[in-house]
């Protein structure tokens, strides 16, 4: 995957992304976006840390690479601090493109003014241990969809999607041509064009039965 693909998949969004991949990735999980306006795409850097405890991140920062996403878990999502200023500081200086955090951050207002994308599924104070092992670069769990090392994810202020980074060229293409049918679409719908008609809705809802394709 190249740069340019990176950031067109950012532009595209999570919502339009999601539905020309069939629908497959969605990361289910209603996350705080720290940085309103924010939208990213990246290779996933994973880390799986202990239960309450964030000591793989900090083992985790040495291996950052620019332009990529850290993926931050737990066995079990809690509101329990993963992050904060300091650490947040020395991602940014590795020049990942963001951080997605199942689990919680804090220095909220520290972090917006670092600028770096966050979303999290918390916000909590309560700070995490740092003496169990977990563990870097394997495949983790989050919102329900498995993402692996490298795996591509989009973050926008809907959410995040996950492609499997085999997927991404053919994620993209069909992603573009989504944009431009719903380009089309609003077009018609800016003169006065109602979808009821245009997706045939009313011909199912008055005739009762055809299954209707959108």
């Amino acid at each position: 995957m190249t740069v340019d693909e990176l950031k067109r998949l950012a532009e595209l969004g999570v919502a339009t992304v999601y539905e020309a991949s069939g629908r497959i990735g969605l990361i289910d999980i209603p996350f705080i976006q720290l940085i309103p306006g924010s939208r990213i795409a990246g290779p996933a850097r994973t880390v799986r840390c202990a239960q309450d405890d964030n000591l793989m991140v900090h083992a985790v920062i040495e291996q950052i690479r620019p332009g990529e996403v850290l993926v931050l878990t737990m066995p079990e999502p809690a509101p329990v601090a993963l992050i904060g200023e300091l650490l947040v500081t020395q991602v940014k200086v590795k020049k990942a493109v963001g951080i997605l955090v199942d689990a919680a951050v804090r220095d909220v207002e520290e972090l917006q003014n670092l600028g770096l994308p966050i979303w999290t599924r918390f916000i909590r104070v309560k700070g995490a241990s740092k003496n169990r092992i977990g563990e870097l670069n394997g495949d983790v769990y989050v919102g329900g969809t498995l993402v692996r090392s490298s795996d591509v994810i989009v973050l926008d202020a809907d959410g995040g999607v996950c492609i499997k980074q085999e997927r991404v060229g053919e994620v993209l293409q069909a992603s573009e041509a989504r944009f431009e049918k719903e380009t089309r679409f609003c077009e018609k719908l800016e003169t006065g064009e109602i979808s009821y008609d245009l997706h045939g809705l009313r011909e199912f809802v008055e005739k009762k039965g055809r299954k209707i394709e959108l």
